[in-house]
């Protein structure tokens, strides 16, 4: 805008003639025309004028199309409501803290109806400033009196509501060892590659379209080159540019597989003392923040605001119990064998800085059933081992404990799938990403695969839910367990020994390096 403008501007925003405006600086009301038609008053004046409306010379006389003088001075620059991610507006994520305030236990239901009218409200700062009185009404809601479970988030009152579980365990050399480890890679970036190709994609179409590729029941990675112009047509599911094994030269990016990356550098930056801020500072500093979704995003804008773990995990934070955190814990499995409770506890220091209650339970019970597969073949020992190291009170506990149940009483493996889609329908905002249902569906994989690699991931898969990340645990688990020879060479030979990452300052991993390092970070 020119300097010529910005005077024509001030003077009619403020309803001024131009006798009027011109007595502010003590000048004629030609003057005043002069300065709007294109001429400039001297030095001093212009010093005078900028003053007068708090700003600088430069910015009174210098064009700049970027400058919104079109704003009446004082009033609040306010962002575009409507651009912001819905991972960094809370205001557009209120439903999901409406299922997770109902999944804890609070009595929230009242709010049901004020919160569907709240979500046709067209974004702005009156939005997110009810959004606010909100959060905070929601947080606040009493627990219900029929509500049966304790889930504490802090470390003491998990470890007090633990039930203990004691398994034989097998004696390791370092040899033995070694290979387990590398099996736990390979095991991991081998099952995320199964799954993501299809994350996210519908129960009806998944099993459709693995009939359509003779891939039904899944026993193998799912080609792009089985996958006709009209298939990508007909499907709902986007299955074009998608990561298939028969693409790529490598294991390609993704955050279940970064993740224990990250916690590789965490270790070897911070050591096995680790504190959840030191978490913390790695995320910023390994990452930005697009890399982070869901529970993880949330955190990462909280740490730039100033939160704190485990302030991170809590304010204004409605993914708080997804999955997030249990695809993190894996590297703490690995570097603890045959000692879950460590393995947990490392765990809970990198779950808590964006996770609460059965968020901070995934992880915990992953890394724990991760250090118990580097010492026993037992499937229900390690389950079962990592159950011991979460609240025997939470609902995770309750719906894994179930799940072993039904499969010692002879349920079928859709059985028990159903089971677990009727208590988390896909429907529901938040079910197909909440820790809960996915890891039943690592237990119940773990369970019927029957100590089978392949069969294990495929079937942690082919049900859908977060296919990438339950395929990702569910091959650490059984990497762990049976070692580089007992994952077939028909999985392993798309990711050719290296992973990509987006990780600063690793770019492409050597898997056998990454495992090599594991070993140093053992105590």
């Amino acid at each position: 805008m020119a300097f010529s403008d910005k005077i024509y501007k001030f003077r009619k925003t403020r309803g001024l003639s131009e006798e009027a405006f011109g007595e502010l600086f003590a000048v004629s009301a030609d003057d005043v025309r002069a300065w709007e038609a294109g001429c400039y008053p001297e030095r001093e004046k212009i010093m005078e004028i900028a003053s007068y409306f708090g700003l600088t010379c430069d910015e009174l006389l210098i064009q700049n199309d970027y400058a919104d003088y079109d704003l009446p001075i004082g009033e609040d620059i306010l962002p575009d409501f409507e651009s912001i991610n819905p991972y960094e507006a809370y205001t557009k994520s209120l439903m999901y803290e409406y299922m997770q305030s109902i999944r804890e236990g609070r009595d929230a239901a009242l709010y049901n109806k004020v919160l569907l009218a709240f979500r046709r409200l067209p974004e702005s700062i009156y939005k997110t400033r009810l959004g606010d009185i909100l959060f905070e009404a929601l947080q606040n809601c009493r627990m219900r009196d029929d509500f049966k479970f304790i889930e504490p988030s802090d470390l003491e009152n998990i470890k007090n509501l633990r039930k203990p579980y004691t398994f034989e365990r097998k004696e390791l050399t370092k040899d033995v060892l070694r290979d387990k480890v590398k099996g736990a890679w390979l095991g991991r970036i081998s099952g995320c590659l199964l799954g993501k190709p299809i994350e996210g994609i519908g129960f009806e179409e998944i099993e459709s379209l693995l009939k359509e590729t003779n891939n039904y029941p899944m026993e193998r990675y799912i080609k792009a080159s089985e996958i006709t112009e009209e298939m990508y047509g007909r499907y709902k599911y986007n299955l074009r540019g998608r990561c298939f094994a028969d693409t790529v030269e490598y294991a390609p990016w993704d955050d279940d597989t970064n993740y224990v990356v990250i916690a590789q550098c965490l270790l070897d930056k911070y050591g096995r003392d680790f504190t959840p801020d030191d978490m913390a500072k790695i995320w910023l500093s390994v990452q930005g923040k697009d890399a982070y979704c869901t529970a993880e995003r949330v955190a990462f804008r909280n740490f730039v605001n100033g939160y704190k773990p485990p302030y991170s995990a809590i304010y204004k934070n409605p993914y708080r119990e997804m999955i997030g955190a249990q695809i993190r814990g894996d590297y703490f499995g690995y570097i603890n064998p045959g000692d879950p409770e460590k393995a947990a506890e490392m765990a809970f220091r990198d779950a808590c800085i964006s996770h609460t209650k059965n968020g901070i339970y995934g992880e915990m019970f992953a890394a724990a059933m991760i250090a118990c597969a580097a010492v026993t073949d037992n499937i229900e020992d390690i389950i079962r081992g990592g159950l011991a190291e979460i609240p025997e009170t939470s609902r995770l506990y309750d719906k894994i404990t179930r799940v072993i149940d039904d499969y010692k009483n002879g349920v079928t493996r859709e059985e028990a799938y159903a089971r677990v889609k009727e208590e988390y329908q896909i429907k529901d905002t938040d079910s197909w990403l909440h820790t809960i249902p996915n890891a039943a569906i690592v237990a119940i994989a773990l369970l019927y695969g029957e100590g089978d690699f392949g069969k294990s991931i495929c079937a942690s898969v082919e049900v859908g839910y977060d296919t990438d990340c339950n395929g990702a645990t569910v091959g650490s688990v059984m990497g762990m367990r049976n070692g580089t020879a007992g994952i077939g060479e028909e999985w392993t030979a798309p990711i050719n020994g290296k992973l990509e990452t987006t990780i600063f300052g690793v770019g492409i991993l050597d898997i056998d390096e990454a495992a090599e390092k594991t070993m140093s970070h053992m105590a």
